[in-house]
């Protein structure tokens, strides 16, 4: 029996295959340490980048695996 589908050659084995652990692993790091520098800037900088300090910090408190953007 034949199965019939109408996705693009290839869309399968891209939906089937999981992610690289080191490509998660290195995002979590990146995050990590982008927010630790976010953490360590002067209200200055933080003004030049439009962020408060009370957003900076609360940036900084989350943890690795959480990489949503948040609203």
């Amino acid at each position: 029996m034949a199965i019939r589908t109408t996705l693009p050659l290839g869309t399968l084995s891209q939906l089937a295959a999981p992610k690289a652990p080191s490509f998660s692993l290195r995002r979590m790091w990146r995050a990590l340490q982008t927010r630790r520098q976010l953490a360590e800037m002067d209200d200055r900088m933080l003004r030049d980048i439009g962020i408060s300090r009370v957003d900076a910090l609360r940036e900084a408190d989350r943890l690795p695996w959480d990489l949503m953007p948040r609203p």
